[in-house]
């Protein structure tokens, strides 16, 4: 099952009138949840009927349709549509403005883009760029629970004829299906398209790491622009069978009441949103939520070993943290369950059925234990960046190893450390400090919700460490002396931030990552 067809196919032919989505909708003042839901066999007939669609559009295989709309039933069907029908499916965040629009349209050569209604500044991008717009709108029933929705006029969800499709059709292992940006924290975004086989396989490798099962169902609090949330989710689910309950957005007052109205088993997420529903809790040793949830899996941004600790305290289930990127179709290595072996808080756990190194400056593969930059090899690898070779010859070895750009180390047993990313690194006259290391140690701290440690230009040292922290709702009074009070007690004194931002918010990607380089830019301004 080496495409995206295949493996759904082979799901829905195991699960055909079996929920794949379920779609909650929460409107203000009802006490009752009302939802659609949504079958394999009309998941599959509806993402053919898109298939067909833009088969006879004249589309040829290879054109990239872009698709801009919020977490839902459209966007998900669409996309199988498009990668069904040999074309490239190009996801795209809807909160972008124009000029964003246009720079994403154009870099990936769009030739028709799917823009769900009331999206502005996307319909104008594609106007001035002259690419066609589809448009999508969702279609509710929620007293039949019936899910359609409209696509350039057309009402899709109606017609569950036709389930499967020709062999001559069919896309192969090795055409690109998705195309996505990297999020861009050290660099200016770049293209990275992804084959069928890398998706299968990512899918496959999540789905074995987690022993998902049709039995499995899952809350996606991430958005499907995305590949945590398309990738690390919702096709390592359906690769199993299982099902996904998708809102329109993550919001923590309905979270735990879809959880028990829709039985979800397990979610995936940022620290942000671990720690947002950890706020939400009034006493985290006796949580009503307590044993609800199968697992908690974390990925796309470091989870600090005490964030770990608090979650499976209050919610008391395995916390398992993976590690992931775009160029490696999300996961590239994980903890496990606690019944397949132990878990270390601080570790991104061992390679997932890919091969993992160090490698030093000049690509050369360093000895065990040994600090350097994370490499992979691996099926669900891409190949290089669209229209770059300088930074596919930049990132690639010689010998066809990834370079992560992520600084680390692997012990006797194959676990994981990172450090930091390289270009994030601090050089403070000369001695080199890891911000992860500094966020870590602030986290230790019971009065302080979040923390991040950056770099800044100084005249003395080049670098100088600053650090911003967001104290615990309980804990108002926190203040910059407090703080490095405590640091004192806990890390020698030149990793000690030399200011540190004691606020209420600090700038978050859509996605809830933190770029340093964005904090470091932000904080300045407001010294």
């Amino acid at each position: 099952m080496r495409t995206i067809y295949q493996f759904i196919s082979d799901s829905y032919e195991k699960n055909k009138e079996s929920d794949a989505i379920i779609l909650p909708h929460h409107e203000q003042g009802e006490t009752e949840t009302k939802y659609c839901n949504v079958s394999y066999t009309q998941l599959i007939a509806d993402s053919i009927t898109v298939s067909n669609k833009l088969t006879n559009s004249g589309l040829v295989k290879g054109d990239v349709v872009s698709i801009v709309a919020i977490n839902g039933y459209s966007i998900l069907s669409t996309f199988f549509g498009v990668t069904f029908g040999k074309f490239i499916a190009a996801p795209l965040n809807s909160t972008y403005t124009v000029e964003e629009f246009k720079f994403y349209l154009e870099d990936m050569g769009a030739k028709l883009v799917f823009i769900q209604s009331g999206l502005k500044a996307a319909v104008d991008a594609a106007n001035e760029l002259g690419i066609k717009v589809w448009e999508l709108k969702e279609l509710p029933n929620y007293e039949t629970h019936k899910m359609t929705y409209s696509l350039d006029g057309q009402v899709i969800g109606n017609d569950q004829s036709v389930t499967s499709i020709p062999l001559e059709s069919q896309p192969q292992e090795n055409d690109v299906a998705l195309f996505l940006h990297t999020s861009g924290t050290t660099s200016k975004p770049k293209g990275v398209p992804l084959r069928h086989k890398n998706i299968a396989v990512s899918s496959s490798n999540i789905a074995t790491t987690f022993h998902l099962s049709p039995q499995h169902r899952s809350m996606v609090v991430m958005p499907l622009f995305h590949v945590h949330g398309l990738i690390g989710v919702t096709m390592s689910t359906f690769f199993a069978g299982g099902s996904l309950v998708v809102p329109l957005r993550f919001s923590a007052s309905t979270f735990w009441s879809d959880v028990k109205q829709f039985n979800v088993n397990w979610y995936s997420a940022v620290p942000t949103i671990h720690q947002i529903l950890l706020s939400m809790e009034k006493n985290e040793t006796a949580s009503p939520h307590k044993g609800l949830l199968h697992f908690i899996r974390s990925c796309s941004s470091s989870l600090a070993p005490t964030l770990f600790e608090s979650l499976e305290n209050c919610f008391g289930c395995p916390v398992v943290e993976s590690y992931g990127m775009t160029e490696a179709c999300h996961q590239m290595s994980s903890n496990l369950l606690p019944i397949d072996g132990k878990r270390i808080p601080g570790s991104v756990g061992k390679g997932t059925n890919v091969q993992v190194g160090t490698a030093n400056d000049n690509g050369d593969l360093l000895k065990q234990g040994e600090v350097g930059e994370i490499c992979i090899k691996g099926d669900n690898v891409f190949d290089g960046y669209h229209n770059n070779p300088t930074a596919t010859a930049e990132n690639f070895t010689k010998d066809g190893w990834f370079l992560t750009g992520d600084i680390g180390s692997i012990d006797e047993d194959g676990f994981i450390t990172l450090k930091g990313r390289k270009k994030e690194i601090i050089n403070r006259g000369g001695e080199k400090i890891s911000p992860l290391e500094v966020d870590n140690v602030l986290l230790e701290n019971e009065s302080i919700a979040e923390a991040v440690c950056f770099g800044v230009p100084d005249t003395k040292y080049g670098e100088e460490i600053w650090a911003a922290v967001i104290p615990k709702p309980s804990c108002p009074e926190l203040t910059e002396e407090d703080v490095k009070k405590f640091l004192a007690t806990k890390i020698v004194g030149f990793k000690i931030p030399k200011k540190i931002f004691v606020t209420q918010h600090f700038p978050k990607t859509s996605t809830g990552k933190i770029q340093r380089r964005n904090i470091s830019s932000y904080f300045l301004n407001l010294k």
